[in-house]
């Protein structure tokens, strides 16, 4: 027996328990943690237990938690899984658990700083033949350091959040010049983000073997990508606004702690990376993630064949000394296998449109205006059983004018 009564099969069991932001009718949004399809209210029944902590459960944001650091996080995730587990809490814990169906879920971290990788090599070679049908699918530096780009902190929203079509600058090869309007070209990028916590001084440098002190845990992500708008300023800077009008995470932060029997090895990596990315614990994660595209499952990317690791991701972004802050959230970039349909980009999917995918009686090359993503992810569970991260959901509207 526990204090609260669970399906066997639960992907939102003990051995998960992720973090968010709630809210009720008549209350504020302070900090839950999603138990079953229920919201357990953490600052009262963290009060009632003496958790000295308590008071950073009432805030709006998960910010001042992941600020008291590893330590913090990993005993309150054993004080929870004891509290959960012990039947004389049932009393105290039901009265603090809101059906999932009656509460409003928020943006789960107040975001810093947003950085975006680009560490599928499937991907990338993908991407690199799409746009560069005539030269090396890989540029020359992409296997020694793992590439990003700074994105913009200010138009990450949680899942649920609608889409407003970006306008912008585009210009087709054929085209005499470019021309302003709606992207014709929308597209999803699959990706998982990293929740960091931990601030370091300027000039610091966090190497990979401390990956696990500054993550608190994962998110899924959809970039949304503007293909037309990104094509034509790409060169020589890089996304800009083809990238920057949104950005979709998933409402629950699931802990690192709670992938501990999703870690596998990461790929063979060739040429050997320089001795800054090299580590004793360069983890992978297996989380098997779908593309859903009105209510048809379009793709399947398998996160376990990301090249590099977040680690490295981590310990790239910090090497020249740019500094963390608490709430910092970096993604993978677009999570993709060998095969067609193990690809998290329509650009991939369709290649650039030409092949587009079957939704339904009709068909997709980029997104159409009421079309309506959904992501998924699941990974194996400590407990045995499959565990699912909070799913990120979207809808296109059409552009304003």
């Amino acid at each position: 027996m526990s204090a609260v009564d669970l399906p066997a099969d639960t992907a939102y069991g003990l051995d998960h328990l992720p973090f968010g932001v709630f809210s009720t009718e008549d209350e504020a949004p302070r900090v839950g943690v999603r138990v079953g399809d229920h919201v357990l209210d953490l600052a009262p029944v963290a009060a009632a237990d003496g958790i000295d902590s308590a008071p950073v459960f009432a805030e709006p944001t998960l910010n001042p938690f992941l600020g008291l650091g590893r330590a913090h996080w990993e005993a309150l995730r054993a004080w929870l899984v004891d509290l959960l587990t012990q039947e004389a809490n049932a009393e105290l814990v039901g009265q603090h658990l809101h059906p999932l169906a009656e509460v409003r879920l928020h943006l789960p971290i107040e975001v810093a700083d947003y950085v975006d990788f680009y560490a599928s090599e499937h991907h990338a070679t993908n991407v690199g033949r799409i746009f560069r049908p005539d030269g090396a699918a890989l540029t020359p530096n992409w296997k020694h350091l793992p590439i990003g780009y700074h994105g913009r902190a200010g138009t990450v929203v949680v899942s649920g959040t609608d889409v407003v079509r970006p306008q912008g600058q585009r210009k087709a090869p054929d085209d005499a010049a470019p021309t302003f309007g709606p992207s014709v070209r929308l597209d999803i990028e699959a990706e998982v983000g990293f929740v960091v916590a931990g601030a370091t001084r300027l000039g610091e440098q966090v190497g990979v073997d401390s990956f696990a002190d500054h993550v608190f845990g994962v998110v899924l992500l959809n970039d949304w990508s503007a293909r037309d708008v990104q094509a034509w300023e790409y060169v020589p800077l890089g996304p800009f606004l083809g990238k920057s009008f949104a950005t979709s995470v998933s409402a629950w932060v699931t802990p690192l702690q709670a992938l501990r029997a999703a870690r596998v090895p990461l790929p063979e990596q060739d040429p050997t990376p320089l001795p800054y990315l090299l580590g004793d614990d360069l983890p992978g994660y297996d989380l098997a993630i779908e593309v859903e595209l009105n209510g048809t499952v379009v793709s399947r990317p398998p996160f376990a064949s990301m090249y590099w690791s977040p680690a490295q991701m981590l310990a790239h972004l910090t090497v020249n000394g740019a500094s963390l802050r608490t709430g910092d959230l970096f993604a993978s970039g677009t999570v993709s296998g060998p095969e067609r349909d193990q690809t998290g980009s329509l650009l991939e999917r369709t290649w650039n449109g030409t092949e587009p995918v079957t939704v339904g009686d009709q068909e997709r090359g980029f997104l159409q205006d009421g079309d309506t993503v959904v992501l998924r992810a699941t990974a194996t569970g400590t407990g045995g059983g499959r565990i699912a991260l909070g799913e990120v959901t979207g809808t296109i509207r059409p552009a304003t004018t």
